[in-house]
């Protein structure tokens, strides 16, 4: 049986929610690659907002407790994955695997 995040279900899942939108209200700046978050933006465009857990779940991170979340980007976000940056050699984690020649503005998924 597979593993259920505590984010995703029940009490957890409200918890996080009201955290994520705290978040989202209160941050401007991606902290993952440090560039203000356009929160005009929505999901599927990546460069949308999103809410990143500093220390990753599966390596024991808080699901739901506001020190372990912040705004990022959704591709820094992707890119991160389950890894910890730490804050003595934060390493910058760009865009460059997105293609600047497309108009993400006008972006529709098929």
């Amino acid at each position: 049986m597979a593993n259920i995040r505590a984010d995703r279900v029940g009490s957890g899942r409200t918890r996080y929610d009201q955290a994520r939108k705290r978040i989202i209200a209160t941050q401007s700046i991606c902290g993952i690659c440090g560039q203000p978050v356009d929160k005009s933006l929505r999901w599927p465009h990546p460069m949308s907002a999103c809410v990143d857990h500093i220390i990753p779940l599966d390596k024991g991170g808080h699901p739901f407790e506001l020190d372990n979340l912040q705004l990022a980007h959704m591709c820094c976000n992707r890119q991160k994955s389950d890894k910890l940056i730490g804050t003595e050699q934060r390493t910058i984690i760009s865009n460059r695997l997105l293609p600047h020649s497309i108009d993400w503005t006008a972006y529709r998924s098929n």
